[in-house]
């Protein structure tokens, strides 16, 4: 088994006292998102656990709690959300004078394990096309040797975040749709800005876009990174709990919607960030549940 730690909520950043309070009890529960009465147990036993990949825009928390998660036995590998997006999208997130030496300190410490997510691309009228250009080809500069992945797909306008959506365009943010030509692109472009620093850009779901442009499909939680990490084989087969255009490979994530505190605009995860906070203040880190 894969574990998902998180796509609903930024547990290193957030929740590391309980994820390594959790990895030494060797299990937890996880409510269904949609029915809370529903628990389920989670082994976290490093027999039941090929590996915990985990999702971060700030890993720094669970950073020294890494050589007890792999004296334990598990087998960490991490998805991390660099961007450098003005504060009106990300109000909360570390800039890159942050993110970028913590990226390295991780990429040094789990070599091989660290892929960079540039995602999503939010285009609007102050961040058009040619802005992702330039903000990618210098993260790019700045991550080149790091990591040889980068994730990136286009915002989903889901339907839960249509009001911040709203407050966004009234800032002076609207999103801004491109034509299927001008997709193509940019993602042509930044595929060649990635080539150049030595990074393989793939994409994450939206296959109708990235197929037209020629680009791989991105499996996030991706069996051929981590079997060539673990040295072992995983069961085959794709997530059936996931977006039909996502080939993730099959894990249990044992994270928890609205419990993120970054605030960014266009997360699907947070619905509420009054709820987020709420939530984060009662939070108990012995808890067998997030």
């Amino acid at each position: 088994m894969i574990v998902s730690a998180s796509r609903r909520t930024d547990i290193p950043a957030f929740y590391a006292k309980w994820l390594m309070g959790r990895l030494r009890a060797g299990f937890c529960e996880v409510k269904n998102p949609f029915n809370a009465n529903q628990v389920s147990r989670v082994s976290l036993d490093p027999a039941d656990t090929e590996a915990i990949v985990l999702w971060t825009r700030d890993p720094r928390p669970l950073v020294p709690h890494l050589p007890e998660m792999l004296s334990l036995g598990h087998e960490p590998f991490f998805l991390f959300t660099l961007m450098d997006n003005p504060r009106a999208l990300d109000p909360k997130c570390p800039g890159p004078e942050v993110s970028v030496p913590a990226f390295a300190a991780l990429a040094e410490a789990l070599p091989g394990r660290v892929t960079w997510r540039y995602d999503p691309l939010v285009i609007t009228e102050k961040t058009p096309p040619d802005w992702h250009r330039v903000t990618f080809a210098r993260l790019c500069r700045a991550l080149a040797g790091l990591t040889d992945r980068v994730v990136v797909s286009f915002v989903e306008p889901y339907r839960k975040i249509a009001g911040r959506m709203r407050e966004l365009a009234a800032a002076g943010y609207p999103l801004v749709p491109l034509a299927d030509g001008a997709a193509v692109e940019l993602l042509l472009d930044l595929r060649d800005i990635a080539a150049a620093r030595g990074l393989t850009l793939a994409t994450c779901c939206q296959p109708e876009v990235f197929q037209a442009a020629g680009i791989a499909a991105a499996r996030c939680i991706d069996p051929d990174w981590i079997e060539a990490g673990i040295g072992a084989a995983l069961p085959g087969g794709k997530d059936p709990h996931q977006r039909p255009g996502c080939g993730c490979a099959p894990s249990k994530d044992i994270g928890a919607y609205d419990r993120c505190l970054f605030g960014c605009r266009y997360c699907y995860a947070t619905a509420s960030e009054t709820r987020a906070r709420e939530h984060y203040a009662r939070h108990d880190p012995d808890a067998p549940s997030l």
